[in-house]
């Protein structure tokens, strides 16, 4: 898994072209592993994140790495990013922001993005429209699991890049290789019951993230959701 994973990642590294002395900007910075491994490519990284524990983590991680004067972790909302940059990535933010603020944030790559920048998003999609009718509706997962946030459809993410000058120039969908990522999530996670309730997760939480990884795993084996790479330029430009 965590092999994969890393392929993941640098796929998405490769689709933004990433490599020595890109000036790159991460907006949402999970863990701190891609810009950890865009540092080791000699990138120059600020990430950004609005949880302090992923900062505090990514820092920790950083620094172990011996990465520090490559990688800035900062507290920063995405909204409030200065400066430009070669190339933006950006992993599963853009269903967590709400579709009421995609303009906002298809703006702000837009700016941050210097002459001739690559964009590369990783998106989690579904059919327009079902991300229509899940628009009108209040479900378990957002009532749950990701409050404000919506899954957007492919036309979605075109039609607000493209108002902010921005364009698909590469699209690639890997749907049933999420699918196989929950399981084994599931697998591990119900493997570790004990580990999980010494951390201070009761039975109840436990049987509701057993359900989120089991739901969220047929919804990919089904084909109703994807996982998308996609690269954005500006003006359509490769």
């Amino acid at each position: 898994l965590e092999d994969a994973q890393h392929r993941k990642i640098d796929r998405l590294l490769d689709l933004a072209s990433v490599g020595p002395g890109t000036r790159l900007l991460e907006i949402g910075t999970g863990w701190g592993e891609l810009a950890l491994r865009a540092a080791a490519r000699g990138a120059d990284v600020v990430t950004i994140t609005l949880s302090t524990e992923q900062r505090d983590l990514a820092r920790s991680r950083v620094a172990a790495a011996g990465h520090t004067d490559r990688v800035s972790v900062e507290l920063c909302d995405y909204r409030d990013v200065r400066g430009e940059y070669d190339a933006i990535v950006s992993v599963e933010m853009i269903e967590a922001v709400g579709a009421e603020y995609w303009p906002a944030y298809f703006d702000t790559l837009r700016t941050a993005l210097a002459p001739g920048g690559r964009i590369a998003l990783q998106a989690i999609t579904m059919a327009h429209d079902r991300m229509l009718a899940t628009a009108q509706s209040h479900t378990w997962i957002s009532k749950y699991i990701f409050p404000g946030g919506l899954i957007p459809s492919r036309e979605a993410i075109r039609t607000e890049a493209a108002r902010a000058d921005l364009h698909v120039t590469a699209d690639h969908g890997f749907g049933e290789h999420y699918a196989e990522t929950l399981r084994l999530w599931r697998e591990r996670f119900t493997g570790h019951t004990a580990r999980v309730t010494e951390l201070g997760f009761d039975h109840v939480f436990q049987r509701m993230w057993e359900l989120y990884l089991a739901y969220s795993e047929a919804g990919f084996r089904s084909g109703y959701l994807d996982v998308r790479h996609i690269l954005l330029t500006e003006g359509g430009a490769h």
